[in-house]
């Protein structure tokens, strides 16, 4: 802990000796976020149903889309995009995971917001992006009707599970689940 604030405090010199030299350097100085989330990615393992994107472009590696089109289960050849918003203090805080596309499921609501512990009370600075990816995988393959968002699919998914297979078909074909439309994502 000593260490790390050693650092910072040389940090803040250098930043401070730099600023009275007259010019801020034109390297961008990484946040220790940032250097993690590079680890991350250059070390991601992702499950051949799965992608990563940076419709940013490579220098902003804080912000990017993650595809997963699951190949089993009741989403199963369907096509879901996810935003991921990393802040600098990554990993001490989990990234702000969102579903850009709309889905009829227990865990994720109709806003885009997803239900997965480790996003929430279960983070911890040991976990990655690539921990992160696999937990949505698994949303799609095993749906946990327990701990829901989207509280008329969970009950659906527990008291008739064939009702609610057919509900995400007709979901992932662009349908309507009740009153409530969908744009195809096969």
């Amino acid at each position: 802990m000593i260490g790390l604030f050693k650092v910072k405090e040389k940090q803040k010199e250098e930043s401070q000796n730099t600023n009275r030299r007259g010019g801020a350097s034109s390297l961008k100085k990484q946040s220790a976020g940032e250097l993690r989330l590079h680890k991350d990615i250059s070390e991601l393992n992702l499950p051949k149903s799965c992608s990563i994107s940076f419709p940013n472009g490579k220098n902003d590696l804080m912000n990017f889309e993650v595809t997963i089109k699951p190949d089993e289960g009741y989403y199963k050849n369907g096509k879901f995009v996810f935003t991921f918003q990393v802040s600098n203090v990554y990993p001490h805080e989990a990234p702000k995971v969102k579903s850009k596309t709309k889905v009829y499921h227990p865990n994720i609501d109709l806003d885009g917001n997803v239900c997965l512990n480790i996003l929430r009370e279960d983070w911890k600075p040991v976990l990655n992006i690539n921990t992160i990816i696999y937990g949505l995988f698994h949303l799609f393959t095993e749906p946990n009707h327990e701990d829901p968002l989207n509280h008329d699919a969970a009950a659906v998914l527990r008291d008739n599970p064939k009702m609610f297979e057919a509900n995400v078909k007709r979901a992932m074909s662009g349908g309507c689940v009740g009153e409530i439309s969908f744009t195809r994502c096969f």
